[in-house]
């Protein structure tokens, strides 16, 4: 895995930190190890979980600067795309939340056992923690690799980044007509879209884009709502 990391960062143009691919081996090894008891990944194989997991997620450092600022992953998961963004910008601040406590409970102790520092990992909905105002436009980025479509991304994420930052969000790069549709949810949050940038993850061939949003303006102070009615009615 080592070698795959190595070549497929460089393919990037992503130069790693002195160990962070080492670290990133050991991460995979915990989460392969984990999967066997608790259900984290749907990819099994440690050469594409370099691939799937780890490189693309590599992308997004690739898509802003990240050196020094707070970011926060909302539904953060096994740690996708924190955790690695955190591994290749070490002086990265970072926070995950999920609404998942064991998840966390694990991330926590990966923390731990790569010797990561300045990561704060919370459990909590995503939806309900952006109301707390410790919390509310406190970071400098937000970012999320989910399913969810990007008019719902956008109102659990865009609340927490301060006016000047941005949510990145990963998305498949046939996702023109999505990001087309949320330019109305965009504008109602306080943000603006910017150019997404488009890369390719190494070795798999597969095409990826992260949509980045500009925020722009505070998101008003009813947003998000409740789960459900994001769900039934998204902006």
């Amino acid at each position: 895995m080592k070698e795959r990391l190595e070549q497929g960062l460089a393919a990037l143009g992503l130069t790693p930190p002195t160990g962070a691919v080492e670290r990133l081996e050991r991460y995979a090894q915990l989460l392969l190890e984990q999967n066997k008891v608790m259900n984290l990944t749907a990819i099994t194989q440690p050469d594409q979980v370099a691939d799937l997991h780890f490189l693309d997620c590599a992308g997004v450092a690739l898509s802003a600067g990240l050196a020094g600022k707070k970011l926060i992953d909302v539904g953060t998961g096994a740690g996708f795309p924190g955790m690695v963004l955190k591994l290749l910008v070490p002086d990265l601040e970072l926070t995950l939340v999920d609404s998942l406590g064991k998840r966390l409970d694990w991330l926590s102790t990966v923390c731990a056992d790569l010797g990561l520092t300045d990561v704060t990992i919370r459990h909590a909905r995503g939806e309900e923690l952006s109301h707390d105002p410790a919390w509310r436009e406190g970071f400098d980025f937000a970012a999320a690799r989910a399913v969810a479509e990007l008019r719902v991304l956008c109102e659990l994420c865009l609340p927490y980044v301060k006016p000047g930052g941005q949510f990145l969000a990963m998305k498949a790069a046939d996702c023109r007509a999505e990001v087309d549709q949320a330019g109305r949810a965009v504008s109602v949050l306080g943000g603006r879209l910017l150019p997404a940038f488009r890369y390719t993850v190494p070795n798999a061939g597969v095409e990826r884009l992260v949509v980045r949003v500009e925020k722009t303006a505070p998101t008003p102070k009813s947003y998000p709502r409740r789960w459900a009615r994001i769900q039934k009615d998204p902006l």
